[in-house]
């Protein structure tokens, strides 16, 4: 049973797409516009009660991109709470700390390609045409 979003749910949601953290500006930068994998992903998307960070919903897949405020223990059984909130949608939810996408994109795209089901197209080499990062991105390592 889907729940509907409340005003204030999409409210928050236009507001976090305005204001993204780094982590997430350089997620949305290799996944926008079908950049990765031709797969659509949408940014701050309400479900229900709740906001994903990057919903793919062809593949009802949520990334979510964590920070410090998610590493306290209540934040964390409130991530639960809504992991399985959204797992009873039907979403499977990947959870990634900012500071492994902004040191190693490429491991979070890997991962991501293994969850859809292309584990092993994508390549490492930039000449390839399956390469896992968009056209003129470089892999940083943090």
């Amino acid at each position: 049973m889907e729940r509907k979003n409340t005003t204030g749910t999409l409210s928050f949601a236009r507001d976090q797409r305005r204001e993204p953290t780094r982590a997430e500006a350089a997620f949305w930068q290799a996944v926008r516009n079908r950049r990765f994998g031709n797969l659509k992903f949408k940014r701050q998307m309400a479900i229900g009660p709740f906001i994903a960070d990057f919903c793919c919903h062809e593949h009802r897949l949520i990334v979510e991109l964590d920070g410090e405020p998610h590493e306290t223990d209540e934040a964390r059984a409130g991530d639960r709470r809504r992991d399985a909130f959204l797992r009873d949608e039907g979403y499977r939810v990947l959870r990634f700390s900012n500071e492994r996408v902004l040191g190693n994109l490429e491991f979070v795209l890997r991962e991501i390609a293994e969850h859809v089901g292309f584990a092993g197209r994508p390549s490492s080499d930039p000449a390839s045409p399956g390469h896992l990062l968009p056209r003129g991105e470089k892999e940083t390592r943090g």
